[in-house]
């Protein structure tokens, strides 16, 4: 079966390169480094790495506070990051610099795989949460390279997905050493799919172990300070198409209701920047963007974030934040950054990728779900007239983060025996 899959993904290079292309038209960065997906390398590094895989941006900045422990008890080892976007590798690049080695993650085809492999020589590999690359497990299986999966999580559909391939995904899953699931059911569902009862253990998400230092949350609220003064501001978190215009209308109506509302917007893919520039526009609305550091006038109705790595210290600059990828079927985004660090959090009904999250946030009363524009409106003006209820919604999100933190111990404690070696 991994034969056939190995042919079948030869013959789609070509119609991958193209989607490079294509992608490309909207993101530059996609038509640089080809080379590195096919493991072609134009300098030598070094090998006998411990090396971790993060697909993108999330993946990666869950990692990093991770990575940033296994540096401090281990300074000696040597450490390899990989990633699959482009984003994601800006923000390796910008967050780890040079205490990392960094690659993108090449295509799971046996000439690449085997050509990352001896150039790197990886003493044991950490996968993220949900990638499962057959040839890629089988060759860590072949040259007892212990692998591992961390953080792991798997939606019901993956798994029926999966599950209708057991020829393919069984042989992959008997490579790895342990699952580190998320939760009991992804732990469940790992264990339906083939991997073995006795590999997979819930150790948490480590996602609740969000690292917010005392300098971003300061740079927040002197942001809001300087350019934000007397506004109260609405931050739209990591927003896909077809959602900025929902709060451009939103704000519209709420404005009549808060004339001081700021509403600032962070595009999740930054080559949709001035695209959603555009739609400010075109709804009238007047944009100052974040590059050009200018201050926000009494008249300005929307602050556009054309940065990246800057989420975090935005949500401190905020009043209330709405998290985007939950009111379009996207899957929703992270919440628990926004909680950590101390805005009151909403977001709506799209919440596949994040259900436990949600459902364990809800039954706290920690964050405020909006089914459709109305309860947002209802929401955002009860938050804005009750000070008090902003501030309950505050201590108990930062209780629902400290009560499920843990996980990035648990996991280092399960890694540390292949680290010492």
């Amino acid at each position: 079966m991994r034969s056939f899959y190995s042919c079948l993904f030869y013959l789609l290079i070509p119609f991958i390169l193209v989607r490079l292309i294509w992608r490309s038209i909207s993101a530059p960065a996609y038509r640089y480094r080809w080379g590195e997906r096919f493991a072609l390398y134009k300098k030598s590094f070094p090998q006998n790495v411990i090396w971790f895989h993060a697909v993108s941006v999330g993946e990666v900045e869950a990692l990093f506070p991770l990575v940033k422990k296994i540096q401090r008890e281990y300074p000696n080892a040597t450490l390899l990051i990989t990633a699959t976007t482009p984003t994601g590798s800006a923000r390796v690049k910008a967050i780890m610099q040079d205490s990392v080695e960094h690659v993108y993650l090449p295509y799971d085809i046996p000439c690449a795989i085997n050509r990352f492999m001896r150039c790197f020589k990886p003493r044991m590999a950490v996968i993220m949460e949900t990638e499962i690359w057959p040839n890629l497990f089988a060759y860590c299986g072949k040259n007892e390279i212990p692998l591992y999966i961390i953080n792991a999580r798997l939606s019901e559909k993956s798994a029926r997905g999966y599950r209708k391939i057991p020829a393919l995904i069984s042989p992959a899953l008997a490579c790895v050493k342990s699952i580190a699931a998320q939760t009991q059911d992804d732990a469940c569902r790992f264990a339906a799919i083939g991997a073995k009862t006795e590999t997979v253990g819930t150790l948490g998400n480590i996602k609740f172990d969000v690292d917010v230092s005392n300098e971003v949350i300061q740079q927040g609220v002197q942001l809001k300070a300087e350019l934000f003064a007397g506004r109260f501001v609405w931050l739209i978190a990591s927003t896909h198409k077809d959602e900025e215009a929902i709060f451009l209308e939103i704000y519209k109506e709420i404005k009549s209701k808060i004339p001081e509302l700021l509403l600032v917007v962070v595009p999740r893919h930054p080559e949709r920047f001035v695209e959603v520039k555009k739609l400010c526009e075109q709804n009238q609305l007047a944009v100052v963007m974040r590059t050009s550091g200018e201050i926000c006038r009494s008249y300005d109705d929307v602050y556009l974030a054309d940065t990246m790595g800057e989420l975090k210290m935005l949500y401190a600059a905020s009043d209330v934040a709405f998290v985007g990828g939950s009111m379009v079927p996207v899957g929703g985004h992270n919440i628990l950054e926004a909680a950590a660090v101390g805005t009151p959090v909403l977001f709506g009904p799209y919440m596949a990728n994040f259900k436990e999250i949600a459902e364990g946030v809800l039954r706290q009363d920690a964050a405020i779900q909006c089914q459709d524009e109305g309860e947002i409106i209802n929401s955002m003006i009860a938050l804005y007239v009750d000070a008090e209820y902003r501030q309950s919604l505050v201590e108990k999100g930062k209780v629902f983060v400290r009560q499920n933190q843990g996980a990035i111990t648990r996991i280092f404690d399960m890694l540390i025996q292949d680290i010492l070696i």
